[in-house]
């Protein structure tokens, strides 16, 4: 993808042709993380993301045999949903702030020094690492880090 188009979170999930409807607002989230996410999902952030399931597996904390089970079963509890959209807006927050899906996806596999040269990627697994990850990418926007 090049810098023009606008990389969102819906997208990299899969846009209309996955999620029932395109969300608006976090509240209108809250109910497709509720209901679960289609295993189509998956599909589309790994080829959107360029990860391996095993990469996406150890950034969400979940283990690959119920990432298969869950593709088998066509749709993600609300915990994996949740991981998943975590994922996908952390990934488009840094396409946001890089101008490039390529290059996010680069600074997000990379050992970064904030982050004590643990890739970004790895911080993902729960909401504390994905704050930080989301306001040094805020720093960066700003020129806060180089």
């Amino acid at each position: 993808m090049n810098a023009v188009e606008k990389i969102s979170a819906d997208s990299l999930l899969g846009g209309r042709s996955v999620l029932p409807q395109a969300p608006r607002s976090g509240l209108e989230w809250v109910e497709i993380v509720r209901h679960g996410l289609s295993s189509q999902a998956l599909d589309s952030i790994l080829k959107s993301i360029g990860i391996s399931q095993s990469e996406l597996a150890q950034a969400l904390d979940i283990p690959e045999r119920t990432l298969a089970r869950r593709k088998r079963e066509g749709v993600f509890s609300r915990e994996e949903s949740a991981k998943l959209l975590r994922l996908a807006r952390v990934a488009a927050r840094a396409a946001e702030v890089f101008d490039d899906l390529d290059l996010a996806i680069s600074w997000l596999k990379s050992p970064v020094a904030a982050f004590g040269d643990v890739t970004p990627l790895s911080l993902i697994d729960t909401d504390v690492g994905a704050d930080s990850v989301m306001d040094t990418l805020g720093r960066i926007e700003h020129g806060v880090f180089a």
